[in-house]
């Protein structure tokens, strides 16, 4: 098999073509990247080691796609990933990369016959709906009643039937726009794309700032030091997302790829679900037990404009399909960050440690 991992030298893109590299060792595997975000470069001699092919290029132009050769199968990670994108008023690279980009890989994609597992985001739900949930402080973080549930949610987390109706960030709409283009693709020309809208994904090599990889970052500023706060809903650090280690979102790409056309039209909410999910403040107490450091966290009370106070992925929809569900807890991905931070600190401290 011939596989081209779009986005291939960022966090995910590049854990997941090293992975597929190592269990399938006679398949071809090629990243392709821009190297726009800082830390992306030093993917590129984990690439070349792990024996994966490394092309230089940028979704947003045809010509960089069709460089890369035939395919049988694309996994496209590349986007803009952060939900503050545009909000200084220079939209067109979110645009650009999310939307246009998509069109793109599926044009090279429906060249080739080749399958595409398309990697969206839990950011397609509307901002002002996910903060209307019933949530209520319960210990250091906002919950669910248990009995609790509506159109599309229940105490289990925010499932695909969840409203769409609203606004939900340029990020979260280029995102949602591609997955409908996706769907005419598959009905026009019987393209095969899977669509796994992910939560939060964290891991080793993820290069993690405020605006987006804060799992990576609270345990970068634990360790070589640097500022945090807890920003928004009055500053306590109560707002929750569920996390999703890269390993089990590997698994569950493997058994998709496996034959990608047995899903189906549709989407899949894929992450950590309620049993692996964290408050900014658990995540805290979490970090200081790894990194055996304590640091002040500031306050802002202030919420941003594109910030939602709950998110949690009902997994249950792709359970049922495949099987999978998370393996692996918050401790665990706390641990494997740390770990990760320790073990390369000399590389790393610069760009994530302090300002």
């Amino acid at each position: 098999m011939r596989v081209l991992v779009s986005g291939g030298a960022g966090f995910v893109g590049s854990n997941l073509a090293l992975a597929w590299k190592r269990d399938r060792a006679d398949d071809t595997v090629t990243a392709l990247d821009n190297l726009r975000r800082r830390g992306s470069e030093l993917a590129l001699t984990r690439l070349i080691a792990g024996g994966v092919a490394f092309c230089h290029g940028d979704i947003r132009l045809a010509g960089d796609l069709a460089d890369t050769g035939k395919f049988d199968l694309l996994i496209e990670c590349s986007a803009e990933p952060s939900v503050q994108a545009g909000y200084d008023g220079a939209p067109a690279y979110v645009v650009d990369t999310n939307l246009t980009g998509t069109i793109n890989c599926l044009n090279e994609a429906r060249k080739h016959g080749a399958a595409v597992i398309f990697l969206s985001t839990s950011r397609v739900y509307p901002i002002a709906r996910l903060a209307a949930l019933p949530l209520a402080p319960r210990g250091q973080r906002l919950t669910l009643a248990p009995d609790a549930g509506g159109p599309g949610w229940s105490a289990q987390g925010v499932a695909e039937d969840f409203p769409l109706d609203g606004a939900r960030s340029l990020y979260g709409a280029t995102k949602l726009a591609s997955e409908l283009i996706i769907e005419e693709y598959r009905a026009m020309y019987g393209l095969k794309v899977v669509i796994d809208r992910c939560g939060v994904i964290a891991g080793p090599w993820q290069m993690g700032k405020v605006d987006q990889g804060f799992v990576v970052l609270w345990a970068a500023r634990h360790l070589y030091g640097g500022a945090l706060a807890y920003i928004g809903y009055g500053g306590h650090g109560h707002q929750v997302r569920d996390v999703l280690h890269i390993g089990d979102l590997y698994d569950l790409v493997r058994i998709q790829a496996g034959d990608p056309a047995a899903f189906g039209a549709g989407v899949f909410n894929v992450g950590g679900g309620a049993a692996v999910s964290t408050s900014l403040a658990e995540l805290t107490e979490l970090c200081r037990t790894a990194t055996g450091r304590r640091i002040a966290i500031a306050t802002e009370p202030a919420t941003r404009a594109a910030d939602i106070p709950f998110y949690v992925s009902d997994h249950r929809r792709i359970t049922a399909a495949t099987g999978w569900r998370p393996q692996r807890d918050m401790t665990r991905i706390v641990g494997d960050v740390v770990d990760w931070l320790n073990a390369n600190r000399a590389v790393l401290e610069p760009i994530l440690g302090a300002p």
